[in-house]
């Protein structure tokens, strides 16, 4: 399993991005699979995932951030709205398959005017 993310970049506050993760090889784990954000020092947070019944969104997002896939679920995508500084962070997809956690390079995401 291979994941690669993309479409980040800068953006103002209040602006919208949306990021997407492509899965190669045998693709995404099932239902599990999501996004996780990283900022210099502090540990791995969970943005987005979906589970087998429904969607996990972090406190810090809800009503903002809106996790989806494509129907062959090869492609993943984070849209992003109202978005605020601390928002800032690296974007990391992520699936669990095989018995293990797979992870993309992740993507920079900055907001700031």
């Amino acid at each position: 399993v291979q994941l690669q993310a993309s479409g980040g970049g800068l953006v103002q506050p209040g602006g919208s991005l949306r990021i997407s993760c492509a899965a190669s090889g045998s693709g995404f784990g099932g239902y599990s699979m999501g996004w996780y954000r990283q900022t210099p020092g502090k540990q791995r947070e969970l943005v987005a995932t979906f589970t087998a019944t429904n969607i996990n969104y972090a406190d810090s997002v809800k009503g903002r951030f809106t996790i989806s896939r494509d129907s062959a679920r090869r492609t993943m995508f984070l849209q992003m709205n109202s978005l605020k500084p601390e928002d800032t962070a690296v974007y990391y997809c992520w699936t669990h398959k095989y018995g293990r956690d797979y992870w993309g390079q992740g993507t920079q995401v900055t907001v700031s005017s």
